[in-house]
Parts: structure tokens; sequence; C-alpha cells
């Protein structure tokens, strides 16, 4: 399996920093966010605008009504724009939008079928995909996942460690985290699709703010290319995983500690 992500990876060979906010809450939240990240170095905005609840009644995103916000940051600051798809139908309306970057997450890696039928709505396009690890840590259904894509003839293909739900009681040698690394796992997927760009999540891995420069660090040292981090402009207010958002400053602080160029 070929991967080419070259176009969108950092030249200087630089870990690659993909932030913004959990949710695309208003046009106001999402331009002010990328403004402040532009500043900061970052090329690629992520935004949930389709956002998967475990139970219903929470903010579920406001799907494709948040579209034309994301295409206004590319305007505006010439960023890339990333979002998750979970349906067919979203990567549909994420292509006729402009959406460069697309991500599958753990609740959709953990269902073939859907994951077969978003790789089709896909065939014909060089879009990169990231594929986030499933909830549970089955190696052959997060592999399985990236080898439906390929099949379906895209070649732009990441992976994302975001970690598994586990209900083990933190403890001291047991980090608090949101969700288990579970860093061997992700090292078996390395070995056997060493050419794919990996990423970290330390976001979803840690749960909260105080986990993330750790969570990156650790990350980076084990040679993954990358980071995804949900920035929000005003964490205390945001709609979906406010506890687990930087504000862009932080996140420019962490830059600059981990040594990425800003």
């Amino acid at each position: 399996m070929i991967s080419d992500m070259k176009h969108i990876m950092n030249t200087d060979g630089s870990p690659l920093i993909i932030a913004g906010p959990c949710s695309a809450e208003s046009r106001t939240q999402v331009l002010t966010t990328a403004g402040a990240l532009h500043r900061a170095g970052v090329r690629i905005f992520r935004a949930g605008v389709w956002k998967p609840r475990t139970r219903p009644g929470g903010f579920e995103g406001y799907g494709e009504l948040a579209l034309p916000w994301l295409a206004e940051v590319k305007e505006r600051f010439g960023m890339l724009t990333a979002t998750e798809v979970g349906t067919p139908r979203h990567a549909e309306l994420a292509l006729r939008a402009g959406i460069d970057v697309v991500w599958i997450g753990a609740r959709t890696t953990a269902c073939p079928f859907v994951t077969q039928e978003i790789a089709e709505a896909l065939r014909g396009t060089d879009i990169p995909v990231f594929v986030k690890n499933p909830a549970s840590a089955d190696l052959d259904l997060w592999i399985g996942a990236v080898e439906r894509f390929a099949r379906c003839g895209l070649s732009r293909l990441g992976a994302i460690l975001r970690g598994f739900k586990t209900f083990i009681r933190p403890d001291d040698t047991c980090p608090p985290y949101r969700n288990t690394p579970f860093w061997e796992v992700a090292d078996r997927f390395r070995a056997e699709l060493p050419e794919l760009p990996m990423l970290c999540d330390p976001s979803h891995i840690g749960g909260a703010r105080c986990h993330i420069a750790p969570l990156s660090r650790e990350a980076l040292s084990r040679g993954y290319d990358g980071l995804i981090i949900e920035t929000h402009c005003n964490p205390a207010e945001a709609m979906t995983d406010a506890a687990q958002q930087l504000t862009p400053e932080a996140l420019a602080r962490l830059m600059e500690s981990i040594a990425v160029p800003v």
C-alpha cells in the first residue's frame, strides 16, 4: 500500500499540526479561531461539522450549514480545511464544499459496512483520508478500514491514534486519560503499514487540557508524523468537549515548546 501525503506534510520534515475546534459552532467562532491559528503558523484547520453523540439530545453539529464557514477559512486565510465524515452523504457534501482533508472517526472505523460505503463515495478522488483507530483495540479492524479506502483507489491515506476505550480504574500506574493510548497497538499498526503517516490525537486520548502537552511530546518522541489538537477561541463556552480544548495562544506555546516552527 502506497500513501502519498507529501502535499500536506511539512516540507521541512517538522511535525504536521492540524488544529481547530471540536465543533463548528458559529461563523464568528470558526473565523476567530482560524485567524488566531493562522497567525500561529497552523496550515490545516479542523472543525467538526457532523458530531456523533453517544446519547441523543446533545449538540450534533450544524452539518451542511457549517460548510460555508470552512470555505471562508480557506478563502480568507489560505488554510486547508479538514472535517470528519461519518456517512457517504457527509463525504459527498464535504467534497462539494471543497474540504481538503477528511478523517474517519472511531465509531465509523468500527463499522465495516459504513466504512465501505464512505470509501465508495470517495472513489475517483484524491482527497487525503485519515482513519482513526476504532474504540476497541482491534488491530485488524483498524487496518481493514484503511484497506477499504485503498481498494477504492484512494492513495492519500494516513492514520490517527485517538486512544482506546477501557474501563480500568485510574491509579498511579494508569494515567486518568479519557482513552488509553495503548501505544503498542499503534506500534503494531505502524509495523504493518509503515508508509502511512501516523498522527496522534492527544485531545481525545487525554480528555483534559493538562494532558495534551505531555501526550504530544510522547507521540513525537515515538516518531509520530504530527498531531491533531482541538483548539477553540473560548474553550469554556465550547458546545462539545470543552475540557480538552486549548486556546490558540496555548497551542502556539505548545508548538514552540515542542520545537514546531511558528
